[in-house]
């Protein structure tokens, strides 16, 4: 009977996030700088609907990415950003789209190239600093969460410098375009279907292996004693989490506070049981990012202001507000 109601009150859950999420989809087509409406038009469908769409995948990517997190280091403020993830995508598609106005190569292939390239640098950086937190054994690795923080900190700062190398190096032409995409841009949709199909590719997995990251989240040594291959299942939990952060970098720049406040929030809601927190993740961040980037297309109208703008805004109070509540 316990049983029952559980699966009952996790499908009721993700029904009502279901619904939040096509509601906010449907006022991001529907409103824009011109006011709003609900009457189809060929710009609504070629402009605003890919837009929502991108900004919903994106969202869904960085919240999924920061639930990953905070399993794999058992740590409710840990995000991509904290690993050095984001900072080496940014990075490396900021690199390649330096090196491609350069010498006339295509912008959208060097940008999702240099990304995947400067997210796989900055796991490999982090698996050589931190190998050994990795791989301590579960009875004396209590603190191996917070050496990868510190070491994720660090290639963080080196990935920094990189980008602000870049933006020096700069042509002044394209530096202004560097910038808005730096601090958030869902204004191309190119890469929306290869995003989309990555986004539920990482889900599926998650899923599949809910139950092993609820083991783990209960303790490295909990979970070994009941079979749980640790240390493969922190390195694919990674890799899962490095992918989905590249791939919302590529897409869309950086964008900060819903990895991290999107899964802590749905966390004190529904609880830490991975097979209703990763969906209801993607759910709640896919929304929360849609609705920020129509608060970015219409708050100042006709500017449009980047919409990691936005998320930081929104997401410093929240978070505090958040933080204080956990804690009390």
């Amino acid at each position: 009977m316990t049983s029952i109601t559980t699966l009952r009150r996790a499908l009721a859950i993700l029904c009502c996030l279901a619904v939040f999420a096509a509601l906010a989809l449907a006022l991001a087509v529907s409103c824009g700088s011109s006011g709003c409406g609900l009457a189809v038009d060929q710009v609504y469908l070629s402009l605003r609907l890919p837009r929502a769409l991108t900004a919903f995948v994106v969202g869904g990517l960085l919240a999924l990415a920061g639930a990953l997190m905070q399993v794999l280091l058992r740590n409710p403020l840990a995000d991509p950003y904290v690993l050095g993830l984001s900072g080496g995508s940014a990075a490396g598609a900021l690199s390649a789209l330096l090196v491609a106005s350069r010498f006339g190569f295509m912008g959208d292939a060097a940008a999702a190239l240099g990304a995947a390239v400067g997210a796989g640098l900055a796991v490999l950086l982090l698996f050589g600093l931190a190998r050994q937190a990795l791989r301590r054994l579960p009875d004396v690795g209590q603190h191996s969460g917070h050496r990868l923080i510190l070491t994720g900190v660090m290639i963080a700062a080196g990935f920094g410098a990189i980008v602000t190398l870049v933006l020096t190096l700069a042509p002044d032409g394209e530096l202004r375009g560097m910038l808005f995409w730096l601090m958030g841009d869902l204004e191309d949709g190119r890469l929306l279907l290869p995003a989309a199909v990555l986004l539920l590719l990482i889900l599926i997995w998650s899923i599949f292996n809910a139950r092993q990251l609820n083991l783990l989240a209960r303790g490295e040594g909990f979970a070994q004693l009941l079979g749980v291959p640790v240390l493969r299942l922190r390195l694919l939990t990674l890799c899962a989490a490095s992918l989905a952060t590249a791939a919302a970098v590529t897409v869309a720049g950086t964008i900060g506070f819903i990895g991290l406040v999107v899964p802590h929030a749905i966390r004190l809601l529904v609880g830490n049981d991975q097979r209703i927190l990763l969906p209801a993740s993607v759910l709640t961040g896919g929304a929360a990012l849609a609705l920020a980037d129509l608060a970015a297309r219409t708050a100042v109208a006709p500017t449009q202001l980047p919409v990691g703008v936005i998320t930081a805004l929104v997401g410093v109070p929240v978070f505090l507000w958040l933080l204080a509540r956990s804690r009390s």
